[in-house]
């Protein structure tokens, strides 16, 4: 059961990565940052008009990467309570967390529903954060990691130095653009002088988690850049490694962002999501019934059975009392 699982996840991850880069469109000459120059996809609308909100209109845009699933997750929650209310909304995915930080502040995307922007993503939001507002955090506890199968016989980050050859000299990494790239390469490597003996491989998340399924599979030892929470860390037999340097940061808060004037236009809106608050345990089991369970092109129903089975975890919407 634990490798269909694990097959199901990485196949879908594939085909949303596969969809975001086939339909993002290519960058102007212009040198503007709206979504439509920054690799955006406009995925759809939703029909306009819940009954909740009464008289609540207007358009949101929300802009997610569909391979960091997180972000996925989280946009097709807020779109479903979000059109109860009864706005439209709009679906927008981009392959990098740049462009979209920059289509948040630009007003081209409304919301970036799940953004790490403590530790992960201090760079974008000390160039972009001027022009973008913070809703708050819904989950309090995210985490970068380096981890391994739990069939390797190490436990922290110290003993990579020494066993460079059993991973062939290399970290397998996620996008270029990522935070966790940088925090990678830039502050873990150096911490355990790990540059001159490792190279950190970097492509896609799908790519990634290829290349653990396929040592896992095998039994072959492997070491990839993680996150939590992510669904992968219970899918895949992996072991979080020690960090007693503090090189990968601290927990952060995963938070909904929007561009400036964002409560002015939605204060309704602004309002429910601000008090939008999940656990661990609720968090995974959003996440796995969206990527897990239900799969790609079925996250409004993944998102529907999530709901009912969770009746009392978001907050009131307006006007439902």
């Amino acid at each position: 059961m634990r490798t269909t699982i694990k097959r199901r996840s990485v196949a879908t991850l594939a085909t949303l990565a596969t969809a975001s880069l086939v339909l993002a469109a290519c960058g102007s000459d212009d040198g503007g940052t709206g979504a439509e120059e920054t690799g955006a996809e406009d995925t759809g609308t939703a029909a306009e008009g819940g009954e909740a909100g009464g008289d609540i209109s207007g358009t949101i845009t929300m802009g997610f990467l569909p391979a960091w699933t997180d972000g996925l997750s989280m946009a097709y929650l807020l779109q479903n309570q979000l059109e109860e209310m009864g706005y439209t909304v709009e679906m927008q995915t981009l392959t990098e967390a740049a462009p979209l930080y920059a289509a948040v502040a630009a007003g081209d995307v409304n919301m970036y529903p799940s953004a790490w922007p403590e530790v992960t993503h201090v760079d974008y939001m000390e160039e972009f954060g001027d022009d973008i507002e913070d809703l708050g955090a819904y989950y309090e506890n995210a985490k970068l990691t380096i981890a391994v199968p739990d069939y390797v016989d190490i436990t922290s980050l110290e003993e990579l130095a020494d066993n460079a050859d059993m991973f062939d000299g290399k970290i397998i990494g996620i996008e270029p653009g990522a935070g966790l790239t940088r925090v990678t390469s830039e502050e873990m490597m150096p911490a355990y002088g790990l540059e001159d003996s490792y190279e950190l491989v970097t492509s896609s998340t799908t790519a990634m988690l290829s290349e653990l399924q396929g040592a896992v599979d095998d039994q072959e030892p492997i070491v990839v850049t993680l996150w939590r929470p992510f669904w992968a860390n219970s899918a895949f037999p992996v072991r979080d490694l020690e960090d007693p340097k503090g090189a990968m940061g601290e927990a952060e808060g995963l938070h909904f962002l929007a561009n400036k004037g964002f409560s002015e236009e939605f204060p309704e809106a602004a309002e429910w999501i601000s008090q939008v608050k999940l656990d661990d345990d609720q968090y995974g089991s959003l996440e796995d019934m969206v990527v897990n369970e239900y799969g790609e092109g079925k996250e409004a129903e993944a998102v529907q059975a999530w709901l009912e089975e969770n009746p009392d975890v978001l907050p009131a919407l307006p006007g439902s009392e």
